[in-house]
């Protein structure tokens, strides 16, 4: 019998204190790409908040120099079009929320790690995945 590797993120918790479940997989997201907003290792990775994206969304992040909606096949990247989920850098989302852009934010695949910028409270008030 063999193991299979664990993929990361797969291991790491989300801010409900459950494991973090992935965020997507078309397109393939995350700093390592394997779908999961995890932080890796030594917790170096910052693309660990899982949202949607939105027209308006895409817009104000190219218009601050984050374009995210341009494909770049050099790097493997298709460009996100409105509804995808995408695990964005922390600073950014928190960039796009004090300009009242933040996108809606799912809880089960956004990283623990986002905690320590951004209150769970305000992430609460962005969910998509709360009943």
């Amino acid at each position: 019998m063999t193991t299979q590797p664990s993929l990361e993120g797969s291991e790491e918790y989300n801010v409900l204190g459950e494991l973090l479940q992935p965020c997507s997989d078309d397109p393939l997201t995350g700093f390592f790409r394997t779908g999961y907003c995890a932080a890796g290792p030594e917790n170096a990775a910052v693309h660990i908040i899982c949202i949607e994206t939105t027209a308006e969304f895409l817009t104000f992040s190219k218009s601050v120099g984050n374009d995210l909606s341009t494909p770049r096949p050099e790097f493997a990247f298709p460009g996100l079009v409105p509804g995808n989920r995408w695990c964005l850098v922390a600073v950014r989302w928190l960039q796009a929320h004090e300009a009242g852009m933040a996108p809606r934010v799912y809880l089960h695949a956004t990283n623990r790690k986002v905690l320590d910028l951004v209150p769970l409270g305000i992430l609460k008030g962005y969910a998509l995945d709360l009943n």
